[in-house]
């Protein structure tokens, strides 16, 4: 599992991409298509047409990271297709991450819950 401090800055490209874009592939579609600069130290995370993959794509200082996970059972949980990114907080990525619905997950008003 990819572990991200609090600072780092995670988005979702809303969009499902081709799925047989690789490192260099997915860098050039952040730089052109969203607008954000892919050797910024961001996390984005890609959707396939399939709402049962992703992969996940992180500069850590040194190189391009791509990270690829399959469902075997069920589907992730996505926000409605659009063209733009979408931003995360370390807590819904984790729960992205492990299949969880992440968009019913929410902090309830007044502190406690």
């Amino acid at each position: 599992m990819i572990v991200p401090s609090q600072a780092i800055k995670i988005v979702i490209a809303t969009k499902p991409v081709d799925f047989r874009k690789g490192h260099d592939g997915l860098a050039a579609y952040i730089e052109k298509e969203l607008g954000l600069k892919a050797h910024s130290g961001i996390i984005v995370v890609f959707r396939a047409k399939r709402a049962d993959r992703i992969k996940i794509l992180v500069w850590d200082g040194s190189g391009l990271v791509l990270t690829y996970k399959r469902l075997e059972l069920g589907k992730f949980a996505w926000p409605a297709i659009n063209d733009g990114v979408m931003r995360l907080s370390k807590a819904q990525f984790e729960a992205l991450f492990e299949g969880i619905d992440w968009v019913r997950r929410y902090k309830p008003a007044g502190g406690r819950g």
